[in-house]
């Protein structure tokens, strides 16, 4: 099957699911904002033509990735509004240069859209030596991305296999 079909597809059921709109208008909505998306960047998520075995387990992978990375956007919800809402709101704001070891370009996107879907942190830029500018709000969520947990987690995903060391 086509990529730019099967990534028009895959964008069309997350509009619909995220949308919760069936309406005429809605759904005609999705489709236009789809079709734009699919021509814009349809290659982003499929580097060849056709479907190959491997977008398939890649895409299995992905699935089961976002349970971890839910998990860790509730952890750090709460480690945020603990800085908050404590007396003396211990914030130590600072911005990390973090060298990651990722080649895929598909696998940076991921990470860095990781990054920012948890509290705390935001990629401010990407370097050409790989190195993820990342704006952390206290020493905790620092010390949390530099284990390379995520990093690792977002490899395994795209078939990428790097050794972790110290950062």
């Amino acid at each position: 099957m086509n990529r730019k079909v099967v990534t028009f597809f895959i964008l069309f059921g997350l509009w619909c699911v995220f949308s919760g709109m069936f309406d005429a208008f809605h759904l005609a909505l999705g489709v236009i904002s789809c079709l734009i998306i699919t021509l814009i960047s349809g290659d982003l998520f499929f580097n060849s033509e056709k479907i190959t075995k491997s977008h398939i387990i890649n895409g299995l992978r992905f699935i089961k990735y976002l349970p971890w990375l839910i998990y860790q956007i509730i952890i750090a919800n709460i480690h945020v509004a603990y800085l908050v809402l404590h007396p003396k709101m211990p914030i130590e704001p600072f911005v990390l240069e973090y060298k990651a070891k990722l080649k895929k370009d598909i696998s940076k996107v991921v990470f860095a859209n990781s990054i920012i879907l948890t509290p705390g942190t935001i990629t401010m830029d990407i370097t050409k030596d790989n190195v993820f500018l990342v704006h952390c709000i206290s020493r905790k969520v620092a010390d949390d991305l530099l284990t390379g947990e995520m990093e690792k987690r977002v490899a395994n995903v795209f078939g990428e296999h790097i050794k972790m060391g110290k950062k």
